[in-house]
């Protein structure tokens, strides 16, 4: 398996992130795609990269983050680090109208800039939008941006399509495998299988044998069961299916491994 989505720099992991790792490959991960945050410096986010090596990373500003990253001139840092080997996206970047954290019109000025440094680099965008989706079409459409993936898409079919039309992998996380989680699941059951991205977003959104734990990558195989049960699918093939989707992706097959 492979987990699209972790936030393993989050202080929740502070003291066991190794036990979660090692219980993660027993469970079957193979490899674990974490998101940077503000609060981690990027030496030790890279540092912590290189000390495991099922461990990628993507690098980005968080529309909550937007008018700080305005502010302290924080795009601009990150840019001299997208080169770096196990750098393998830009995210989590996009819109959110829910909180508001930061002004809509910054939020999506830095999501265009960030948009075309993700082409710049050719590096695929991990998309987050809450509340947002019709400007976060428009936005993707005009930036003319097609490497990427929704994260713990929340939409509907129809929103599904708009966003597989524009080549966008659409990634499932714990949501899915709640029992009232209607559009999840009819989602599960139509996206293409060669789009479908499966993620843990720990220590967030625990599925559901685990609800109201720490959520961690080894969790993983309860979404992966969940939606193996709704395409009526063998588990191990949804697994072999979405793990090769996530490293064709990030770049990392065989014949196109940056490690």
């Amino acid at each position: 398996m492979f987990d699209t989505h972790t936030h393993l720099s989050d202080k929740q992991f502070a003291n066991d992130l190794g036990k979660v790792i090692s219980s993660a490959q027993e469970d079957g991960v193979e490899k674990i795609l974490t998101i940077w945050d503000l609060d981690t410096p990027i030496e030790g986010f890279l540092l912590l990269l290189e000390k495991y090596d099922s461990l990628y990373g993507a690098l980005g500003i968080h529309p909550h983050n937007a008018q700080e990253a305005v502010k302290n001139k924080i795009l601009e840092k990150i840019r001299g680090y997208l080169k770096k080997e196990k750098i393998v996206a830009l995210g989590e970047i996009g819109l959110d109208y829910h909180y508001l954290n930061s002004p809509k019109e910054i939020q999506k000025e830095i999501f265009r800039k960030q948009l075309n440094l993700a082409k710049e680099h050719t590096l695929p965008v991990i998309i987050h939008s809450r509340e947002a989706t019709a400007d976060t079409l428009q936005i993707i459409k005009e930036e003319k941006v097609n490497q990427g993936v929704m994260h713990c898409f929340s939409g509907n079919l129809n929103e599904m399509r708009d966003f597989f039309n524009l080549g966008f992998y659409i990634s499932l996380a714990g949501p899915v495998t709640f029992p009232k989680a209607t559009k999840a699941k009819e989602v599960a059951r139509e996206v293409p299988q060669e789009r479908l991205l499966i993620e843990t977003d720990c220590p967030y959104l625990a599925p559901q044998p685990m609800r109201g734990k720490r959520n961690e990558p080894s969790f993983l195989k309860y979404i992966l069961a969940e939606i193996a049960e709704i395409r009526k699918m063998n588990k191990e093939e949804l697994d072999e299916i979405t793990t090769k989707n996530a490293k064709y992706l990030f770049g990392l097959m065989k014949n196109n491994a940056k490690k």
